[in-house]
């Protein structure tokens, strides 16, 4: 089973707020210099007990790409598919991956211990960012696991650090080690 990496809603600007709200975004920041083929992650996800679904279209040379920029997998054909998205220091989204990045580190500047100094360095290292999304009206238990395996590949091969909205950054052992999640009023 995927480690437990508990989905939250993502913090969107005003503008994005009313389409963000229906989304849960997850992030790994990744410091290996290119991303695996999706063929390696399919992989991983069958041996892993799940039976990802790719797009009809999708042609098969595409799952060999190294450079590829987003792709849907579905876990259920009942259920709408889980938006994958690569972006890299490098090429057509390198804005939107220096644009992560900076938000993350920006709020990293507001944590004075050492786990938090030790994410910064890691997203400083990164070289792309994957970032899924989910529908938060449509996601089940099950949708919640497939997504755990993805982050997890992506950790364990890419020397990546998993990154939850509205929860925060986590160990590779699943362990919550810099909470980013909102303060309530009552605290």
């Amino acid at each position: 089973m995927a480690k437990e990496l508990p989905i939250l809603p993502a913090s969107a600007q005003p503008a994005q707020a009313a389409s963000a709200e229906n989304f849960l975004y997850s992030r790994v920041f990744c410091q290996k210099e290119n991303s695996p083929p999706l063929r390696l992650l399919i992989e991983f996800l069958k041996s892993r007990g799940q039976l990802p679904v790719t797009p009809p279209d999708m042609e098969e040379a595409a799952l060999d790409e190294w450079a590829w920029v987003q792709v849907t997998l579905g876990y259920d054909r009942a259920r709408k598919p889980i938006h994958v998205f690569c972006f890299r220091d490098r090429g057509t989204y390198k804005d939107a991956f220096e644009q992560e990045k900076a938000q993350f580190l920006e709020v990293l500047t507001a944590h004075d211990h050492l786990e938090a100094s030790l994410v910064a360095e890691s997203l400083n290292r990164a070289r792309f960012v994957l970032v899924t999304r989910l529908d938060r009206k449509d996601i089940s238990d099950e949708g919640y696991d497939f997504n755990g395996w993805i982050l997890e590949f992506y950790q364990e091969h890419c020397n990546g650090i998993v990154e939850v909205d509205g929860q925060g950054f986590f160990s590779p052992k699943g362990e919550l080690i810099v909470d980013l999640s909102p303060i309530s009023e009552e605290e």
